[in-house]
């Protein structure tokens, strides 16, 4: 305030007509100056560190199934690198996969291992969707994102009232059949993965025009040659959260809903009514089953379908 005062007594402003409307001016570019002082005061007070952006840890070797990833090659690096920032900082979906990976990893990672696939592929089904059913513009659906054609290929029912592509467990056998499929083609699970994104044929394309079958040496549509190092990429932060500034106890992971199983060999005229009669929603049920994809099942061929009743809602 002196320094207002010392204005005031300088100028010898005469209150009245133009001498008031200046002086008015004047007050105020002096109160908008003080709080300005004050806002910069608050922000050099911040610690610096807070405003701080920097590269994510790169991993110094990283395999996918056993299969060396050759990092000492720059546009290797840079590959990994780009991704590694993509999924660090895109805070709200890696949290998610995070959380979600408690539910599901215990779930695909059994079928996986039954069916002679390497572990790591539990981490494409994640780079796939997510672990939301969410549905591609060419219509894959499900966690593993099959083509409705592919699936029934496998062995799925794809129809108005089933949909198996939703089925976690079916999916994942049907995934691990045609991963073994394109094995027997190429021989390296990381070109299989790489088919898995664009297709055999779009795979076999490149290799017969480039005249180079490892997935490191191929140029690749953008798509396809970051899928890749984007499961590698959630490999890496998956394992060791920490090292990349994600801190999700365990407890705040997401648990497996309890359930138990009944028969279902016949038809049903309502899942809501069906719900309510075993002490839950129909909610709970699709949430459980979310393979059923309307409000009945006609199940006109008699088909035996084992359905999942959740015994609580409970975290």
């Amino acid at each position: 305030m002196a320094r207002l005062h010392t204005l005031l007594n300088r100028n010898k402003l005469q209150l009245s007509g133009a001498g008031l409307i200046t002086f008015l001016l004047v007050l105020l570019a002096f109160i908008s100056n003080l709080f300005h002082d004050d806002e910069d005061k608050v922000r050099s007070d911040q610690p610096q560190t807070a405003l701080m952006v920097t590269s994510p840890c790169m991993p110094q070797k990283i395999d996918f199934c056993g299969e060396k990833v050759p990092l000492q090659y720059f546009d290797v690096s840079e590959s990994m690198e780009r991704e590694l920032i993509v999924n660090t900082y895109f805070h709200s979906q890696t949290l998610l996969n995070i959380k979600r990976s408690r539910r599901y990893f215990p779930i695909i990672e059994p079928i996986l291992k039954a069916n002679g696939i390497p572990d790591d592929f539990k981490y494409l089904a994640m780079a796939e969707s997510g672990f939301s059913y969410i549905v591609s513009p060419r219509g894959a659906a499900g966690f593993w994102q099959l083509l409705e054609g592919t699936a029934r290929d496998y062995g799925l029912t794809v129809n108005e009232e089933v949909d198996e592509r939703y089925h976690l467990e079916k999916a994942t056998e049907a995934a691990c059949m045609y991963l073994k499929d394109s094995y027997q083609d190429y021989g390296n699970w990381t070109m299989v993965a790489a088919s898995y994104n664009v297709g055999r044929k779009g795979v076999e394309r490149q290799i017969e025009r480039q005249g180079e079958t490892d997935y490191y040496n191929l140029l690749l549509n953008e798509e396809t040659a970051r899928y890749v190092f984007r499961i590698l990429a959630l490999k890496a932060v998956l394992e060791t959260p920490e090292k990349y500034y994600f801190f999700v106890p365990e407890l705040e992971r997401y648990p497996e809903i309890p359930y138990r199983e009944e028969i279902l060999d016949g038809s049903v005229a309502d899942f809501g009514e069906f719900a309510k009669a075993r002490n839950t929603n129909y909610k709970m049920l699709k949430f459980l089953n979310p393979w059923l994809r309307d409000n009945q099942l006609q199940n006109k061929e008699q088909k035996e379908y084992v359905i999942r009743i959740p015994t609580t809602r409970e975290p």
